[in-house]
Parts: C-alpha cells; sequence; structure tokens
C-alpha cells in the first residue's frame, strides 16, 4: 500500500510527546543556570573536619567505590565507644597491669619451691624478683644471700595484676628464661637413675608431678618431644616443686629413635600398658639399666613406640580400676624400681 502525499507545509512528529503536527520542536533552554528535568543536581560533599560538624572523634574513610571520604555513623560510634568501655572494665575487674606482663622467651615463675630452685640453678637466666616482706625473709632461710637479682618488695595484691587468679604464689615471683634442652648423652652418663620417656603426656601439672618423683627416685633425665608436650610453664614449675631445676629434660624429635639410642647404650626399655603380661617387677633386669615409657592417659602408647620398646609391662592392680593417672603410673614405676635396685644392693 502506498503512503498518502503529503500536504504542502504539513510534517510528521518525529517522537510522541514532540510539538504537534506542522508545528516545528521546541527549542532547549540553554540559559546559564537552567537544567534540564530528567537531570539531578550532583551530590555535594561535606568536606570539612568531622570535628566541625559532630563531638565524636574523627573517623574517615572510603565509601564501598573507593571514591569519596564518609563519616562514621552515630550508631556505630556509640557502638564502638560501648565496646572500648566494656573492655576497660573488664581490665579494671580483673586488676591486670600490662606492664607487668612477661616478655616474649620468659616467664614468671612463682611459689617458694619453685622460686628457690631456680636462683639456685646457674643455668636459669633470671630477670626480676618481687616479694612480700615476709616472703623475702623465707626465701633467705630456704636460700641464703647473695642472690643474683635484686629482690623488689611488693604487697601482697600486687601479683594478682599480673599472675593467673588460681597462682598460689606464696608472695614471691621470679621472671626467668625457660632453660635449654638437656643433652640426652650428658644426662646418662652423670647419672646411673633410670630414664623417664613421656609419650604424648600434655597436660603440665602430671608432667610438673612426673618431674617431682623423677627427683625423689633418682631419675638421669625425662625426655618429652618437642611437639604434643606442654612447654615450660609456670604452673609446671610450681607443681615439679623445684625439681624442674635438677632433673635435666631433654626433648627430641622423634621419641622412637630416642629408645633406639638408650637401647644402643644398652637400657632395657619397658613400656608401661595395662593389657601386658608381665608385671614391671617380674620383668625388671637386675644387670642392666632400664627406661621406662609412659603414655597418655587416654590413649596410651603409640604403635611405634609399643613395637620399639624390649618389653611391655603392667603395674599390678586391682581389676576394679582400669588404669592409673599417668603422675601416680610414673610414681609408682618409679618406686619399684628403686625397691629392686634396693634388693639387689643388700
Amino acid at each position: 500500500m502506498s503512503r498518502p502525499p503529503r500536504r504542502p507545509g504539513s510534517s510528521f512528529p518525529s517522537s510522541p510527546g514532540s510539538s504537534s503536527p506542522g508545528r516545528p520542536p521546541r527549542e532547549r533552554d540553554e540559559r546559564p543556570g537552567s537544567r534540564p528535568a530528567d537531570r539531578r543536581p550532583p551530590r555535594e560533599i561535606d568536606t570539612r573536619p568531622q570535628a566541625e560538624h559532630s563531638g565524636a572523634p574523627e573517623r574517615r574513610g572510603r565509601d564501598h567505590r573507593g571514591e569519596r571520604p564518609y563519616a562514621e555513623s552515630p550508631r556505630a560510634q556509640a557502638r564502638r565507644a560501648s565496646n572500648a568501655a566494656a573492655g576497660e572494665a573488664e581490665a579494671a575487674r580483673l586488676g591486670r597491669d600490662a606492664s607487668m606482663a612477661a616478655p616474649s622467651g620468659s616467664l614468671w615463675l612463682y611459689g617458694m619451691h619453685a622460686v628457690a630452685a631456680a636462683l639456685a640453678n646457674p643455668k636459669r637466666r633470671v630477670r626480676r624478683l618481687l616479694a612480700t616482706t615476709d616472703a623475702e625473709e623465707t626465701l633467705a632461710e630456704r636460700l641464703p644471700r647473695p642472690w643474683r637479682v635484686q629482690a623488689e618488695r611488693v604487697e601482697k595484691n600486687r601479683f594478682q595484676t599480673f599472675l593467673t587468679e588460681d597462682a598460689v604464689h606464696q608472695g614471691v615471683a621470679l621472671l626467668a628464661d625457660p632453660l635449654p634442652s638437656a643433652d640426652l648423652e650428658d644426662a646418662i652418663a652423670a647419672s646411673a637413675g633410670p630414664v623417664l620417656l613421656l609419650d604424648q603426656v600434655t597436660d603440665p601439672r602430671n608432667v610438673g608431678a612426673i618431674l617431682r618423683s623423677a627427683a625423689a627416685f633418682g631419675v638421669a633425665a625425662v625426655v618429652m618431644q618437642d611437639r604434643n608436650a606442654p612447654p615450660e610453664t609456670a604452673a609446671l614449675a610450681r607443681t615439679a616443686s623445684g625439681a624442674l631445676e635438677t632433673v635435666p629434660v631433654v626433648r627430641e624429635v622423634n621419641l622412637s629413635r630416642t629408645i633406639q639410642t638408650l637401647q644402643k647404650h644398652g637400657y632395657w626399655v619397658m613400656g608401661l600398658a595395662g593389657e601386658a603380661k608381665r608385671t614391671l617387677a617380674q620383668a625388671c633386669p637386675r644387670d642392666r639399666r632400664v627406661a621406662l615409657v609412659l603414655g597418655a592417659e587416654d590413649t596410651g602408647l603409640r604403635r611405634l613406640q609399643r613395637e620399639t620398646c624390649d618389653e611391655l609391662v603392667r603395674l599390678p592392680i586391682l581389676p576394679a580400676m582400669e588404669s592409673l593417672n599417668v603422675s601416680a603410673a610414673a610414681t609408682a614405676a618409679l618406686y619399684e624400681l628403686a625397691r629392686e635396685g634396693q634388693a639387689d644392693e643388700s
């Protein structure tokens, strides 16, 4: 179908909403300051410092596109202030003193036995000694002066600001560095006593109690792994009651390899296991040195240690009790070894 002829002087509208047919389209107003109705004015940014229009401290950043600075909202300011006040209140409640925190690579030892033994140990590097008046006098009776560090007089409540709430400090604390690992060869050359090996015994209080029993029964060395064993802590030293300074503590990477080293030196290595056929008294040799391997309470000895030991032995306990705490088992086993040794001497 052909288009109808256009009448002279008429025109077709170019788009909906344009001027009526036959009239020229309206020209846009290009006068200064005018703007099209469909355009929004540019957003004005308040570039004044926040302190000029807000009582809160200035906290500025970028928006999600990284283009414009923003001011922290009043709600965020209130939340941040509330969190800060809560942290200050908790610190005040605990009465912690950040200036008394042990520097990296050192620790606070506390308790009369632990501090006196550490001061008497030339291998222990000491930094500060804090004591009450009464505790300093008691320490001087136990360990006569001069000491390697001057005591600082403090009140008893001062210890609560940097020690744990359950710390039994007895009015004395010593800032010191951890002891270096002892050498196994030197330890077994210096003492004829048995050797204790701890297979993933991780509780520091258990280790401290074992060290105390080891000192009482003349153990040559206590061997632990570098990993899966507790580091030297104040709780460990407090439970050891000074034995940490007298019993060589050897840290080895591979416990089964250490067992093989002891076997090459003539040791008969026995692992404590509840299902063993023979008791420790029955299996203990009388013509050679011995070593005992103790496992964790929940898992016992691991497979590789079981296979490397010369023999598995047990303690003669009643069937009503499945097992003993590892520190109690160590004490009973060491007593049995000491009793057998005294019987041989007589």
